[in-house]
């Protein structure tokens, strides 16, 4: 009898551990864990998810009859409570009990409701809101020097008072099923002995911390994720902000070298840096289409062209279709910089530019070719570390795309330098890589 007994509070355990992992499967109820600020709508929420969870392992007992370890309707209020406060304490515990109330266990509802609010109130009286997902039943001092260190131990007297609570709350259920027998459902055998009470006590307690602790696992997991998040998009605007003073301090040089041999060509310079500086200024996403790209890259070569009139040709070679796909802004200037600087600048004769972008097989391929004088092979095989603008383009693609991406870079000295870009077609999800 006392081992079937036993057996059955570890089932409950099972069960109790089985539910909280069901429901941090699914997104929208971790969204709801994650926040301890919520509006009435999201408290509903939480306390309706807690009530079909919780409700129907009541239910499965009720209509049963035989699966005892199945009732986690106690434990569900209480969580409901601790969890969400007060109010979703008594309207979780109100609706939890409904399937035992129907079974004729009329004082469960009240049950129900008080410790539903009062682990609200426990909830209200946490130092700080995370104090609740730091909760566990292994206490690292013990009580007496909790209450003497007052000052120093405040957390720890918060869970040494949550767990004495909930144990209390259990012989609570106990005398009230004996004042209405059959009443309220209780897990005590007949005939149960000291031990057996202390047994049922402690699975009370568990089944109550082990879904907290799950939980709080899972809150921990989101709030890795959304700090990885918020590291690769601070990155990625580190790297963005190195292109922007990049590109404006060398088109400032070239002004400097305008004003005083061309002053109209100066200003016409400045109204077009204006121009590409509002688009900067606008620019908040990581993401542009391939038409505003290449409109930028236009803007900037019609600067480019100020300094180096005629000797500098611009070829463009689009695709029908790909204009609208998407691909990270600012992602070719800083190529076509390098053109311009490293392939063209030295060439008496200037040069061409020649940007293509085509799409095929769900990859967009992209082109910046130039028929300068080439880079160096020594230079070539360390580009990718030393060139300030190439290697942060590859950062910046690479935080963005992963392994999903690929660049390279094809040069001959004296015939020009052609670098490759070739990327999904579609957006990356920047909520998961940025």
């Amino acid at each position: 009898m006392v081992d079937q007994h036993l057996v059955i509070l570890l089932v409950k355990l099972a069960i109790a551990a089985s539910v909280a992992s069901f429901l941090v499967r699914f997104d929208a109820f971790k969204r709801l864990l994650l926040r301890e600020e919520r509006t009435i709508y999201q408290r509903l929420q939480l306390t309706m998810a807690l009530v079909v969870a919780f409700g129907g392992c009541v239910a499965t007992r009720a209509v049963t009859g035989t699966y005892k370890a199945a009732d986690l309707g106690f434990e569900g209020s209480f969580l409901a409570g601790l969890v969400g406060g007060y109010v979703p304490g008594l309207l979780g515990g109100v609706l939890i009990s409904l399937p035992a109330v129907f079974n004729g266990e009329l004082v469960t509802m009240p049950l129900y409701a008080v410790v539903g609010v009062l682990a609200g109130m426990l909830r209200d009286a946490a130092p700080e809101l995370e104090e609740i997902w730091r909760v566990s039943p292994f206490l690292e001092m013990n009580l007496i020097r909790a209450i003497l260190d007052w000052s120093g131990n405040r957390r720890l007297i918060f869970h040494v008072i949550l767990i004495l609570a909930l144990m209390s709350l259990e012989p609570l259920r106990f005398g009230m099923s004996r004042l209405q027998e059959g009443g309220v459902f209780v897990l005590y055998p007949d005939g149960a002995g000291f031990w057996n009470y202390v047994a049922v006590w402690f699975c009370t307690m568990f089944a109550v911390l082990l879904p907290l602790k799950i939980w709080a696992n899972a809150r921990t997991e989101q709030q890795v994720e959304i700090q990885a998040r918020l590291l690769q998009e601070a990155r990625l605007r580190a790297l963005t902000s190195q292109i922007n003073p990049h590109f404006l301090f060398n088109t400032l040089n070239s002004i400097s070298s305008l004003v005083r041999t061309n002053p109209d060509g100066a200003r016409q310079v400045i109204v077009k840096l204006s121009n590409i500086l509002r688009k900067l200024m606008k620019k908040t996403e990581n993401m542009t289409s391939l038409r505003e790209e290449l409109n930028f890259i236009e803007d900037y070569i019609s600067i480019e062209m100020v300094r180096f009139g005629s000797k500098l040709r611009f070829v463009k070679e689009v695709e029908a279709g790909v204009l609208e796909l998407p691909v990270p802004s600012m992602i070719l200037q800083p190529i076509v910089e390098n053109s311009l600087k490293h392939g063209l600048a030295s060439k008496v004769e200037g040069g061409t530019i020649r940007v293509r972008a085509w799409h095929s097989e769900g990859r967009l391929h992209l082109q910046v070719e130039d028929d300068g004088v080439g880079i160096p092979e020594a230079r070539l095989n360390r580009i990718f570390e030393q060139g300030i603008g190439v290697s942060n383009v590859n950062e910046r693609l690479q935080v963005l795309f992963g392994d999903e991406y690929r660049m390279w870079i094809d040069s001959k000295t004296g015939e020009g330098t052609r670098t490759g870009i070739e990327l999904p077609s579609s957006a990356p999800d920047l909520a998961a890589v940025s």
